[in-house]
């Protein structure tokens, strides 16, 4: 299938049926788009860490993060090499809005969304095509004519959802985020059947560098309730990847205050996002949870 004008795109390809068919005449991987892609999709997650990719300063070394991620999308698509991996999700003419975060106290580092513009690229995305942001993506004009979307944040605990991760960063997508807040933000996942983002997602990526596994209020912070996980999680999956950040949080929990200490208030969202909406895979015993790299206090 063409768009007007006979140009074959890569959205053509992710509709499957004539990937294998072209692949080999224009030099792209022989296995199917298709079955690549349902891999991935089919709840596989990457947790990867790096004793060392924090500094003394807490930044975040920008070479480590750069192969943290390029290792996760190898490992997410089973590549050989990074690029290939970042070619079964985006192409030459593909417009990318990364959906970042700045909340003051524990903002998407620099040296993620940095990695992320270089996989782009890898990939054939034209820089002018690419943009970075969080509280202004309405008005940004490469989001409002974006054709897929990167989404990325550190994970921590949330006054009114339980927990801010993947699911919950698209909120900025709608002009009324507090229209989410009823029952815990429970039906968040609805968030993804907006028109300016549905089915354009392509990749997440939940930072858990430091995540904060405790808080109380709607804007505390306290530094004593995070702690050097040095880790990452890779996914097209959002539930998935959520889901397996909670699982990191409650562990932390139970390790710090020496009981089970349910997060209030319950971030049963990410439940609900698998039973209510179809939107992706929430139960821990169905992800296929991948762990690379450092595996000293990995709670998982």
């Amino acid at each position: 299938m063409k768009e007007p004008g006979g140009t074959l795109t890569r959205r053509d390809f992710l509709k499957g049926a004539t990937f294998a068919t072209l692949a080999a005449t224009m030099g792209l991987p022989s296995e199917s788009f298709a079955q690549k892609q349902e891999s991935a999709r089919s709840s596989r997650v990457v947790l990867i860490r790096h004793a060392e990719v924090l500094g003394e300063d807490g930044q975040a070394d920008p070479k480590i993060t750069e192969e943290m991620i390029q290792s996760a999308m190898k490992e997410l698509f089973q590549t050989e090499d990074a690029e290939e991996a970042w070619m079964y999700l985006f192409g030459p003419e593909d417009i990318v809005g990364i959906k970042s975060n700045v909340w003051g106290p524990l903002p998407t580092p620099d040296a993620v969304e940095n990695s992320i513009k270089k996989g782009l690229f890898s990939a054939g995305v034209k820089e002018e095509n690419i943009a970075i942001d969080d509280r202004g993506v309405l008005s940004n004009e490469i989001f409002k004519r974006a054709s897929a979307y990167v989404n990325t944040r550190p994970m921590r605990t949330h006054h009114w959802s339980g927990v801010g991760g993947c699911l919950k960063n698209p909120i900025m997508f709608t002009p009324t985020p507090w229209s989410y807040h009823d029952n815990s933000c429970a039906d968040l996942a609805k968030l993804w059947e907006i028109p300016l983002l549905k089915d354009k997602v392509r990749l997440n990526i939940l930072v858990m560098f430091t995540p904060l596994f405790h808080g109380v209020g709607a804007h505390h912070f306290n530094a004593e309730y995070t702690w050097r996980y040095n880790g990452l999680i890779v996914g097209t999956d959002p539930v998935a990847v959520d889901s397996t950040g909670l699982s990191i949080l409650n562990a932390r929990r139970r390790e710090y205050f020496g009981e089970e200490r349910p997060i209030k208030p319950p971030p049963h969202h990410i439940v609900f996002a698998e039973t209510r909406h179809k939107l992706g895979v929430s139960d821990p015993s169905k992800i296929d949870l991948v762990k690379l790299g450092w595996k000293e206090g990995i709670l998982i």
